[in-house]
């Protein structure tokens, strides 16, 4: 069982449930930015934006990790 814990973020689904967790996490980042803009707090928003930029490049090792998997969905292609 150990084994299989250890491989899973490996897997192909392992990185699905990473990719969703990391995209949901984009609602929290959106929701403080439209508080930091209403707010008018310009650190808050900048927090924001760093952290916007944190998901997008996770998003991206995450889907450059699935096509290294040889993922056959049609998707992405």
């Amino acid at each position: 069982m150990a084994k299989k814990a250890k491989n899973f973020k490996k897997s192909k689904t392992g990185i699905y449930v990473s990719l969703a967790t990391t995209a949901f996490g984009a609602v929290s980042v959106a929701k403080q930015a439209k508080l930091a803009r209403n707010d008018h707090d310009m650190l808050r928003l900048i927090d924001s934006a760093v952290s916007a930029a944190a998901i997008v490049t996770g998003l991206a090792i995450l889907y450059r990790e699935l096509k290294r998997l040889g993922d056959d969905d049609v998707l992405l292609g």
